[in-house]
C-alpha cells in the first residue's frame, strides 16, 4: 500500500508514472506505425507481381 501511495503522491512517484505511461505510449505508437508501413509495403509488393 505504501508503494501505491508513493507512486501517486510524491514527486519521484509521479515522474516515474509519467515515464511508464510515456514508454507504453511510444511502444504502442511505434507498433502501429510499423504495422501500417509493413502493410503498405506488402501492398506494393503484391502490385508489382
Amino acid at each position: 500500500m505504501i508503494l501505491l501511495q508513493n507512486l501517486f503522491t510524491t514527486d519521484y512517484g509521479l515522474l516515474s508514472l509519467g515515464v511508464i505511461v510515456g514508454v507504453l505510449f511510444i511502444g504502442w505508437w511505434l507498433a502501429r506505425w510499423i504495422r501500417v508501413r509493413m502493410d503498405e509495403d506488402a501492398g506494393r509488393a503484391g502490385q508489382s507481381r
